[in-house]
């Protein structure tokens, strides 16, 4: 392995963040160097990136839902899995080529953090499409383990944390002890499902219809999990379904709550399953302990005080909800000699 110690210094190793709303790349001792959504447009009915396979993230993400006919701006990852592999390859490549340069001699180790629930075949996937994307190696790591890392958390203690990650397409829930997940649940339902929540809301209400990226302005402006000491409104301009024209509407946080109520209630049950699984040992840890929130659906008004309610523990959002699975993989990175052992069963006896 010496070999790859002295590779390691001619290559930018990182750690990677494979969001389906949202792709993190850490570098070591940068910290977060790339912050991209994970859209990637293309020539439609073909996977011919546009601008020369440059139009990819934040570029790409301008484009969703305001596309010509001749192209189509796609998220090649669904409910946290690769719903599109060539186009997967196509978007972890350039934010590969992004951050390891064009200078690096050697290509670079990669650790990606990936949901806990995913079968074998679709991890195999995620290995693929990285080693085909640039990478020399490709380490997986579980979504919570990483985040409950890059929070901070005692995880290698043998006392109990628990961490709930609530991200774009899935929300995972995990407690972890001594270094490894002792009872996890995973399910496919995040952010994502919130915002088709509101879209499908207004819809019904008031025939209205709007995008994506109108429904998740709607969730950030005016969403909550909890009833708010002061109730907000805010205005939304869509297509009015009957006369096909556009059309203004103003909406209420009480409305837009009641919308949102299935996928939360999803999540919490969620949370209360996890608990139920928990060990007597590990369960009697969690009342000093808690349980931490972290992932874009933390930030949802309410989120907390939902869970607080539900279990009786004291929930907490980690600092910089939205970075922690990132800083957890290059945590990870820093060790990879240390913990590779325990990462290479993440390989499934593959090399």
């Amino acid at each position: 392995m010496l070999l790859d110690t002295v590779l390691g210094w001619f290559s930018t190793d990182m750690g990677i963040d494979l969001g389906t709303c949202t792709t993190l790349v850490c570098v070591r001792d940068k910290g977060i160097v790339l912050n991209e959504p994970s859209v990637v447009a293309v020539r439609k009915g073909t996977n011919i990136v546009l601008n020369g396979g440059e139009a990819v993230g934040l570029v790409a993400r301008e484009m969703l839902g305001k596309t010509p006919g001749s192209i189509s701006a796609i998220r090649p990852l669904k409910d946290g899995v690769i719903s599109d592999f060539e186009i997967t390859e196509a978007m972890l490549g350039y934010f590969i080529r992004k951050v390891h340069g064009r200078g690096g001699l050697v290509r670079p180790r990669v650790v990606i953090a990936v949901p806990s629930g995913i079968t074998a075949v679709e991890r195999r996937a995620v290995i693929d499409s990285a080693e085909r994307a640039g990478a020399r190696r490709v380490y997986l790591v579980d979504e919570p383990m990483a985040a409950g890392i890059g929070a901070g958390l005692p995880i290698t203690d043998p006392t109990a944390s628990m961490i709930v990650d609530i991200g774009g397409g899935t929300t995972e829930v995990a407690i972890m002890s001594l270094a490894d997940i002792a009872t996890s649940e995973s399910i496919r339902i995040g952010g994502d499902d919130m915002d088709e929540a509101v879209i499908s809301h207004l819809k019904k209400t008031y025939n209205l219809l709007i995008g994506e990226a109108r429904a998740e302005k709607v969730k950030i402006q005016v969403g909550s999990a909890a009833a708010l000491e002061e109730e907000l409104t805010m205005e939304i301009a869509g297509r009015d379904t009957i006369s096909g024209l556009p059309r203004k509407i103003v909406i209420t946080s009480e409305e837009i709550r009641e919308s949102l109520r299935d996928p939360i209630a999803a999540i919490i049950e969620t949370v209360t399953q996890t608990l139920e699984k928990a060990e007597p040992e590990l369960a009697a840890d969690l009342i000093d302990n808690g349980i931490h929130l972290c992932g874009g659906g933390s930030l949802l008004r309410g989120m907390d005080t939902v869970l607080a309610n539900a279990t009786g523990l004291r929930v907490e959002t980690v600092d910089d909800p939205l970075s922690s699975v990132a800083r957890g993989t290059s945590v990870y990175l820093e060790n990879l000699e240390l913990w590779k052992d325990t990462m290479d069963h993440n390989h499934y006896g593959w090399e």
